[in-house]
């Protein structure tokens, strides 16, 4: 019971949800009173409090917050998950974009039950900040990669290595919100930005990089160490 008091107390609303929770709630509870106040039969308002209620809950359970920290003091060379999900792609890839060579991409697919915010990857410095507008596929085809809306940031570790962390919209997720600025210092248990509702997050990594995740295993950000630079 103590442990459970503990967690709770960690998680938080994120602030990308503020607006979204704030005015929600007004209409919904606009809406609840007016067919309170008007209808005689009181069954409309109990549906669509039952119903809408449990939507507001989702989308509570969505905009959540945890704080958390990297259990490890030393994060030289660790690729840490950039966000709560499933790996849905580990495989060599072209990176025609900016690095012009093969590289190692990860991808993490985000549930609509996920955790939303996005953590940095690795220490280091952010190099590039790019948004690309684009198709808004299903986050977990191939294609979703290179065609949807997306946004880019490459990050160049301590010993130089460049890392390329890509946020991706879904069918569902139409806003990606990037808080990483070029020429500034990151770091692991720092956000690097955050994607509204069912999305992808991509890391691009070079050759040669230890894989410490497989196909289907559930990631948590910030936590789970899913790679291990050479």
């Amino acid at each position: 019971m103590i442990k459970r008091i503990k967690k709770l107390k960690k998680i938080r609303l994120h602030r990308e949800g503020t607006d979204t929770l704030v005015y929600g709630f007004i209409a919904i509870a606009a809406i609840a009173l007016l067919l309170w106040r008007f209808l005689d039969n009181k069954a409309p308002f109990w549906c669509f409090t039952a119903v809408i209620g449990t939507v507001y809950c989702i989308v509570i359970n969505f905009f959540r917050c945890p704080i958390r920290y990297f259990p490890q003091e030393d994060t030289d060379k660790i690729v840490v998950a950039p966000a709560d999900g499933r790996v849905v792609v580990i495989e060599e890839v072209d990176e025609d974009t900016y690095f012009h060579e093969r590289r190692i991409m990860v991808s993490i697919f985000m549930s609509l039950f996920n955790v939303h915010a996005n953590w940095f990857p690795v220490d280091g410095k952010v190099k590039l900040v790019a948004h690309h507008n684009g198709n808004f596929h299903k986050a977990w085809l191939p294609k979703a990669s290179e065609e949807n809306e997306h946004a880019d940031v490459i990050i160049t570790t301590p010993e130089g290595t460049d890392i390329l962390c890509r946020q991706i919209a879904g069918a569902v997720a139409r806003r990606i919100v990037t808080y990483a600025k070029e020429g500034e210092e990151c770091y692991i248990d720092e956000h690097l930005g955050f994607i509204k509702f069912g999305s992808r997050v991509d890391v691009y990594l070079p050759l040669g990089t230890e894989i410490c995740v497989k196909m289907g295993q559930a990631t948590t950000g910030d936590q789970t160490v899913i790679a291990k630079l050479k």
